[in-house]
Formats: C-alpha cells, structure tokens, sequence
C-alpha cells in the first residue's frame, strides 16, 4: 500500500535528489522514496517485537554501498574544508542514519544473544 503526498522541498534539497536520481538512472520521486525508507524503516518495530529472522537481518545492518561511498566522500571534503553547507547537511543526515542504524544493531545483537540465535560476543 502507499500514500500519496506532496511535498514542499528546499531547493538545495531537490537539486540534490535530483543529481543523485541522473547519476544512478532513476527518477527523483525514487530516491526520495528510498532515501526515506533508509531513515524510517530500519527502526519502526522494537527489536523485541521482530521475529527471529528479522532480529538476525537487522544484526548486520549497513549503510548502502552508494550511501558508504557518499559518506566518505563528503567526511574527506569536510576534512579537507571544502565541504559546501549543502553538503555539510547531507553530511550530517547520513551520520544521523549511520549512528541510528549502527544503535539498530548493537540493540539486534543483544536480542539475538538474550534468545539464544548466537554466541555472545567474546573479547
């Protein structure tokens, strides 16, 4: 099922979605699809409530290959201080789903552990 909405975007914001959309062949409404499914999904249910398969996908959650490639390119231009404000935003929304779903996983591991699905870590 969808919804459909209609949304008032900054500039920066729709040139941003837009250049990503050419630069992998898709349309803007796709990526900002993606782009909200990546921030809202991963954290819908609490770890307590996903089923065992769920617990153990989410045990291994990463950024996506492109949204990787992107943070680190835009960690090295704000290293370098060349990092626009635009970007410095991008920047700071792809930390905020990197630390959420990093949290995601430290929360999945311990479930996964408290059930009994894997070995407690050991170190």
């Amino acid at each position: 099922m969808t919804a459909q909405i209609t949304l008032n975007l900054p500039d920066e914001v729709y040139h941003q979605a837009e250049l990503l959309a050419q630069q992998r062949h898709r349309t803007v409404s796709e990526i900002l699809v993606e782009t909200l499914e990546n921030f809202l999904l991963p954290t819908a249910k609490p770890v307590s409530a996903l089923s065992d398969s769920e617990v153990i996908t989410q045990t291994q959650l990463r950024l996506q290959p492109l949204q990787e490639q992107r943070l680190s390119e835009l960690l090295d231009r704000q290293q370098s201080g060349t990092i626009a404000s635009v970007e410095r935003d991008e920047l700071q929304g792809l930390i905020h789903i990197y630390e959420t779903r990093l949290l995601r996983q430290a929360q999945a591991l311990n479930e996964a552990v408290r059930r009994g699905l894997i070995e407690p870590l050991k170190g």
